[in-house]
């Protein structure tokens, strides 16, 4: 547990507390430290004015307390990774949770991540039956299925995360001993399940969040989160519970673009994120209980990079 004591002696705790000192301030580290949240996604939460909104935000900013990531147009605050301030949030965060006035607000944040889902699956919904001729346009002549399958070994079971129409599953079931496909659209789903009928092939498919698996601790050799982290209300959480569902020693195979400028993706492919930093998946690894066992970067026709990450659940 972080104590006061880890937060620098300098003048950082009279910062913060100042910073603080607002009951609408509070309210925002309480949110901003369980989720990242966009300007206009932590307005709906909070009920407020944008203008307010903002003038709060920086207020935290400045003082250490809040981080400001930039996303191609777009910008998203939560509670930073490392330091000072991340330190003195962690200190009060049990404080925070003990007030039943906050709770709301942790409602309406996660109403808004619901909300993000299904504007999300309605996209795949659409155009679920396209999509493979839709990631040609990304991808080109790289095969990332057979790449990852080169990878993928003979596991027990291996759990497809946000398998779309099942293409990268169908070369799982020949490898695996048993697998399941999860996605959020119900059409991409249906198309999974209708190509694998068609194929004589045997799998278990069902409809839920990556960040909230439908399948059952501990359980899988193998999870794949291919080109679908980047679509996630929270990546993060995502990826912490790829790690609740493997085994120790478990395998994970996650493959999504390096950090880009693209804005184009959000329309044309429903992109929630523009990529992700290497140093952001190896901390979202590494606090999901991950060990990185090797990275590896292709660039595509597109010019745009794409990192292969193999990591093993820690024991």
């Amino acid at each position: 547990m972080v104590s006061l004591g880890d937060i620098s002696r300098d003048m950082d705790i009279l910062i913060f507390c100042k910073a603080l000192s607002d009951p609408t301030r509070i309210r925002l580290i309480h949110i901003l430290d369980r989720h990242e949240l966009s300007v206009n996604e932590i307005v709906a939460v909070m009920g407020m004015g944008q203008s307010r909104i903002s003038r709060h935000l920086k207020i935290l900013t400045d003082a250490g307390l809040l981080s400001c990531r930039r996303d191609g147009v777009w910008a998203f605050y939560g509670v930073p990774s490392e330091g000072s301030g991340r330190n003195f949030v962690t200190a009060v965060r049990e404080w925070l949770r003990q007030e039943p006035d906050l709770e709301a607000d942790m409602v309406r944040a996660a109403e808004v991540l619901e909300a993000r889902r299904k504007s999300t699956s309605r996209f795949f919904d659409t155009i679920a039956t396209d999509w493979d001729r839709l990631r040609l346009e990304i991808l080109g002549p790289f095969d990332l299925n057979a790449t990852l399958l080169d990878r993928a070994g003979k596991p027990g079971l291996a759990v497809d995360l946000g398998c779309g129409t099942g293409e990268l599953l169908r070369g799982l079931a020949a490898q695996a001993r048993s697998v399941i496909g999860v996605d959020y659209s119900m059409e991409m789903l249906a198309e999974a399940e209708r190509r694998f009928l068609e194929e004589g092939l045997e799998g278990d498919f069902r409809l839920g969040a990556i960040e909230h698996l439908p399948v059952g601790d501990g359980v899988a050799d193998l999870a794949v989160i291919s080109l679908a982290l980047h679509h996630l209300p929270d990546p993060e959480g995502g990826i912490r519970d790829a790690a609740r569902i493997l085994v120790p020693g478990g395998v994970l195979l996650l493959a999504d673009f390096d950090r880009h400028e693209k804005e184009f993706l959000r329309e044309r492919f429903g992109d929630r994120w523009l990529g992700f930093a290497e140093e952001t998946i190896r901390r979202f690894l590494d606090g999901a209980g991950f060990e990185l066992m090797e990275l590896e970067t292709f660039t595509l026709p597109s010019s745009l990079r794409l990192h292969l990450y193999r990591a093993i659940r820690r024991a």
